[in-house]
Parts: C-alpha cells; structure tokens; sequence
C-alpha cells in the first residue's frame, strides 16, 4: 500500500465522521422544531455508511504479474467508507403535555422530535473521537513519508 492510499482511506473516513457530525448537530439544532415543511415535527436524521473499496493506482491492472498473490489480496481488499445516504428516524414523535403551545391537539398534547439530546450527545463524542483517531493516522502517516524520503537521501 502506497502512503496515497492510506491517505485516501483514512480521508475517507474523516469525509463520513464530518457528515456524522454535521447530522447529529442538525438533530440538536431541531431538537424542539414542532413544524416543518413537511407537516408535524422534526424526524431525527442519521447518516448511512457503506464500505467502498479503494483500488491504488499501481494496482489498476490486477492481472499485473509483478505483483505477488499476498499484494494482489491486499489491493482488492482495501476498502474505505462512504457515506451512502442521510436516512430519516421514522420512530413515533415523542408526546409532551402543553396546552398552551400553538401545536397542541385537542388533549393538550404536542407531537415533539424523536430527538434524544443525551444520545445525540453521546453519539457526537464518538463520532468527533473517531474524527480524532483519523486526524492522527492521517499525521501518523505523513511521519512515516517524511521519515521514508529521509531514508533515501
């Protein structure tokens, strides 16, 4: 694997955890968002994340006789994430008991988000530490080209 690719990788991961966090703020942003465009209220939303490999260049030719059987399993099977789709929480609204609020049914009940904010919470911690551990691979693997092309002078 070439320091390109692992880039590729570790940035893919970075792109899907950015999502992540962008999705879980626009949960709490909505946590309370009793009407929207669509009728009734805020549905919680999470990002979809698939596998995908990564092919490297050197490896576009996988019939390449160069290559060994071990470097030939290694390149097919790298794989990095994408993010495929935002999915909507289609769970029951949570009912609140407000009278006075303007979208109160006729018990006094008010339909609010599915949103968990203590979940959210916890979901925004793991997903910015993931952020992290590629933040430092991405430096981690930087280190090792710069100490890689020292070698060579």
């Amino acid at each position: 694997m070439n320091t390109f690719t692992a880039m590729e990788i570790a940035s893919s991961g970075l792109t899907a955890q950015r999502t992540r966090l962008n999705t879980i703020s626009g949960n709490l942003a909505n946590a309370q968002t009793t009407r929207t465009a669509a009728g009734g209220p805020y549905k919680r939303k999470d990002p979809l994340f698939v596998s995908a490999k990564v092919r490297p260049e050197e490896f576009e030719d996988m019939n390449d006789l160069e290559k060994s059987e071990e470097e030939r399993d290694m390149a097919e099977n790298m794989q990095g994430v994408l993010v495929a789709d935002i999915v909507t929480d289609n769970s029951a609204p949570r009912m609140e008991y407000n009278p006075e609020h303007p979208d109160a049914d006729a018990r006094g009940y008010v339909a609010m988000p599915n949103v968990n904010v203590v979940e959210e919470m916890v979901n925004m911690i793991t997903a910015s530490r993931s952020y992290e551990a590629g933040v430092t691979m991405m430096q981690t693997i930087k280190g090792m080209g710069r100490k890689a092309i020292s070698i060579g002078r």
